[in-house]
């Protein structure tokens, strides 16, 4: 056996490998198989390609691919061990934006190679010329998008920037005006290619790129992370073909044509349309300035709520993003074993956007080794909320938004939430009445049946369980109204 046909077995096999990887990433119980087999396809693909460039390359050559690959493992090694859970969106932004900037790099690489150097002839087939011309071209674009798109969400989600969505006077024809210009350029290069048609159409993406994550809102920043993912599985496909390695065409097709369903259910989760938000949020207007509060709020204390769980016939828990910040989920899974041993039945509603990374709440829960069987997606709980006794919000808020079915004018209308107001009671844990991620005002904390517990969710959920064990509950005390104040 040839060393280009262990090659292609390998290829065989990681592909194969990589296939298994997201069929077990796609459950709970089997996501850490999937891991495995996503971690030993690509180990398999890397080496074979070390091995093949060996034939081919200089020992020094060699050895410096090598050296970069184990100075990219250190790297990763060091980032995964040191990022915290709520900072994993912005992470895998960025780790997008290197796709992208990779593909950019490919495409220019290839470009300068055959076609600046006058050796199309000797490296590339006449009657394939054209395609080529194209492939180049492409791949540029898609990589060039990705990359400064990831760029901005990443400055985004870690809230280096604002959020709110930026509304440019005609923002849906520049996209459409920078596609058409595409187009045009993608035909002029095509027959006559040149350096300054590079440049323009790399200075195109990247303007276009900013532009369409620039213009999507906060509220729908988890469906750009898995549209974003999409992305840059294409602009690894078009680096294969441009590479001629069958191995990334297949990796690239994978992970882009999955995160494109991903993205097309979280749209359907948020009543979004999949074509608008990919367009860059097309409809979408911010809310304008700050958000004011809708009446009087009534606060709880963490012994009241304490009184409330020892009392309850069920509970239901809907986390969000806040619990990941304040990293409260193994008091949250320690106050669902004693609940649970004293027979209340205990349950977890997880919105699909939920956070700001698609199964971000999952990867928490079953981190504090939250029973899987407990966990149930929105569709499942839904409709149990109006028997439930007491509802426990953990740092979620648009995605517990009455508004979203009440308020046909909110930015959010339309919006599938979890009905939590439902319930007996709700108990709302935030640190201030400041508004969600999305900039619109919730509702759900004026309702009567609702109480507002403030300060860090871990601390108060373990000042619950104290509570709970002392069994050191205030007698009934008159409900206090707080007065109105400024959200912000």
């Amino acid at each position: 056996m040839t060393s280009l046909t262990a090659s292609h077995a390998a290829d065989l096999v990681a592909a194969l490998l990589f296939i298994l990887s997201l069929a077990g990433l796609s459950q709970h119980r089997t996501s850490r198989a999937g891991v495995v087999y996503g971690i030993a396809g690509m180990g398999l693909a890397l080496g074979a390609t070390v091995v093949v460039a060996a034939q081919s390359i200089s020992a020094g050559a060699v050895a410096l691919i090598v050296l970069a690959m184990a100075l990219g493992a250190v790297l990763g090694l060091w980032r995964a061990r040191r990022v915290e859970m709520t900072q994993m969106p912005e992470l895998i932004a960025v780790l997008h934006s290197f796709v992208g900037l990779a593909a950019v790099l490919v495409g220019w690489n290839s470009y300068l190679e055959v076609e600046s150097h006058g050796a199309a002839q000797d490296r590339i087939a006449a009657d394939l010329l054209a395609i080529h011309h194209a492939e180049v071209f492409i791949g540029v674009f898609i990589g060039a998008v990705t990359f400064t798109g990831s760029i901005v969400a990443f400055l985004k989600l870690s809230a280096r920037i604002n959020s709110r969505p930026l509304m440019l006077p005609g923002k849906n024809a520049l996209n459409v005006g920078a596609l058409v210009a595409f187009v045009a350029l993608t035909v002029w290069f095509t027959i006559s290619p040149s350096l300054p048609l590079m440049i323009t159409v790399t200075v195109l993406a990247m303007a276009l790129g900013w532009h369409l994550v620039a213009s999507i809102g906060g509220g729908d920043m988890p469906v750009v992370v898995s549209m974003l993912n999409s992305y840059s599985g294409w602009a690894a496909a078009a680096a294969g073909f441009l590479l001629d390695n069958n191995l990334l065409i297949v990796t690239g097709a994978l992970v882009g044509s999955s995160g494109a369903y991903l993205s097309y259910i979280m749209c359907k989760a948020m009543n979004r349309s999949f074509l608008s938000v990919i367009a860059g949020g097309f409809g979408i207007e911010a809310p304008s300035g700050d958000v004011q509060e809708q009446g009087e709020h009534r606060e709880v204390r963490a012994a009241e709520v304490a009184e409330m769980l020892a009392q309850a016939r069920s509970v239901i828990i809907a986390p969000g993003y806040g619990m990941a910040v304040a990293q409260a989920q193994h008091p949250v899974a320690e106050l669902t074993r004693q609940l649970r041993q004293r027979g209340v039945e205990v349950r977890f509603g997880v919105h699909p956007v939920a956070g700001r990374l698609p199964g971000h709440m999952n990867v928490l829960l079953a981190e504090a080794k939250v029973p899987y069987d407990i966990v149930l997606e929105m569709d499942e709980i839904n409709d149990d909320f109006a028997g439930t006794s007491v509802v426990l919000v953990i740092g979620a808020n648009d995605t517990v938004n009455p508004a979203a079915t009440d308020d046909p004018a909110s930015p959010i209308a339309g919006m599938p939430v979890l009905r939590v107001w439902e319930a007996e009671q709700v108990v709302v844990f935030k640190r201030s009445m400041a508004s969600g991620y999305a900039g619109v005002q919730n509702p759900l904390f004026f309702r009567e049946n609702s109480g507002m517990l403030f300060g860090d969710a871990k601390q108060s959920v373990e000042e619950i369980l104290q509570a709970l064990g002392d069994g050191t509950w205030p007698d009934a005390a008159p409900v206090t109204r707080q007065p109105t104040v400024p959200s912000r």
